[in-house]
């Protein structure tokens, strides 16, 4: 989370350190600065961070060489690498060395927050993929939790079939199902896996932002472009790129996809240069895109382009089986992030977990787990613990339910709870709730805790 992390700037020039310092200040926890190369790694044996932006160029230690180092000693640190002399190559290179992504000097304080944000996502995502490894010994080995349920055995016998080769691939599945953790993992069991695994998250971006973020552009090809970028596809030239809610684009980016899948060649904005890249495509969505084509909103050809292998994730009210080794790895990875000892989920708990819907599948489940290990004032979650997160009072046991509380008493003592939990910070506390400052006011002034 961006309000919770710890930043190292690395630069020579002192200018770009306080515009980073100032740009990231207000969102980050804590920012820091160092001049140069062998700086910034004595402030790193000295203090963890979660990201460290650094500049390519720099005297002593070259920017490569730090990145190198970071990488093989502090491999949970992310890295965004900036320079003034942006080539493809000193991009791709540096990514090949483990740096998350490429941003060209000069830049907004909007663009660097923006791919700060992404990187510490991603960070967080490794972080998971790790732990999952560890927890739940899944038998693919690696980036996405497989299960022992039927459904995902069947998944995990074709994904072991179509990852060696470079063959497109599209999932379908709700949100919260796993999509981009498949798609990770079919790229680290290609012959692709050292190079770069690079998202076009369609359904984040504007269609007059989409084609500069996917195909790039050169400087003065419109208002703003101040710099050569180079694009999603140009970045993942050798590796994997995946279109993440492939539904999403319009009929005009559609065209130019379809192009770039035929010919394996792009064109960035404002240029008539012709750029050959060697690509896999993996693409994601949560639509029915056959229903979409034949609703003339997605082209068949490009559906048909796509689909070579389409592979489908069940919600996981599907493959209840699953949800008990979901449920205690999450337990014991937010045991261990948030600092407390919950020692286990109770029968009747674990009952009412399974017999849950799950409308927002596993990210809904992690979120029900994290709240109930934060909030919970014992060492085993009952199922009262699991009240608050959307599940239905009918899925617990009638032997195990109290008297029926209004519900103002419930939130009241959410709120308590919650602000227990960051100190009485109320920023924190609206933020963690859902809700902005100004409700949460409101209700302490309503429950007469102000």
């Amino acid at each position: 989370m961006f309000s919770q992390a710890r930043i190292l700037v690395i630069d020579d020039d002192e200018s770009m350190r306080d515009s980073c310092r100032q740009a990231l200040a207000r969102k980050a926890s804590r920012v820091e600065v160092a001049e140069d190369g062998l700086s910034g790694l004595e402030i790193l044996e000295k203090e963890a961070f979660d990201l460290v932006i650094l500049d390519l160029k720099m005297p002593g230690l070259s920017g490569m060489e730090v990145l190198s180092r970071i990488k093989q000693e502090y491999p949970e640190v992310v890295v965004v690498v900036i320079t003034g002399y942006a080539t493809v190559e000193s991009a791709v290179e540096a990514m090949r060395h483990g740096a998350y992504d490429f941003l060209p000097k000069p830049f907004t304080p909007e663009s660097l927050r923006a791919i700060v944000g992404r990187a510490l996502d991603a960070r967080e995502l490794v972080l998971e993929n790790i732990l999952l490894r560890s927890e739940l010994e899944a038998s693919i080995g690696s980036e996405v939790i497989i299960g022992k349920s039927e459904p995902m055995r069947k998944i995990e016998e074709v994904m072991r079939k179509v990852s060696p080769t470079d063959t497109t691939v599209l999932i379908y599945g709700q949100s919260g199902t796993g999509k981009e953790l498949m798609a990770r993992a079919i790229h680290r069991h290609s012959s692709r896996n050292g190079k770069p695994f690079v998202v076009a998250d369609c359904g984040s971006l504007v269609e007059s932002l989409f084609e500069s973020e996917l195909f790039g552009h050169v400087k003065g090809s419109f208002t703003g472009a101040t710099a050569t970028k180079y694009g999603r596809l140009e970045l993942a030239n050798g590796g994997t790129v995946f279109f993440d809610e492939i539904g999403n684009i319009s009929m005009n980016v559609q065209t130019k996809l379809l192009r770039v899948l035929q010919e394996r060649e792009i064109t960035k904005v404002g240029s008539t240069q012709v750029i050959k890249v060697d690509v896999r495509v993996i693409a994601a969505t949560n639509k029915d895109l056959q229903r979409a084509v034949q609703a003339g909103t997605f082209r068949d050809d490009l559906f048909y382009r796509l689909s070579v292998v389409p592979i489908a994730l069940p919600p996981l009210r599907e493959r209840r089986d699953d949800i008990p080794p979901l449920a205690n790895y999450f337990l014991k990875k937010y045991n261990q992030k948030r600092k407390k000892d919950v020692h286990a989920i109770s029968i009747k708990a674990m009952k009412a977990l399974v017999e849950h819907d799950w409308p927002g599948n596993v990210r809904e489940l992690e979120n029900a787990i994290e709240r109930a290990v934060v909030l919970t004032e014992n060492d085993t979650i009952e199922p009262s613990d699991l009240l608050y997160y959307g599940l239905n009072a009918s899925t617990i046991p009638e032997s195990d339910m109290e008297r029926p509380r209004r519900l103002a008493d419930v939130e009241k003592e959410h709120i308590v709870r919650t602000l227990k939990m960051f100190g009485g910070h109320k920023g924190k506390t609206a933020e963690w709730l859902g809700i902005d400052r100004k409700t949460l006011r409101s209700k302490l002034r309503r429950y007469g805790l102000d």
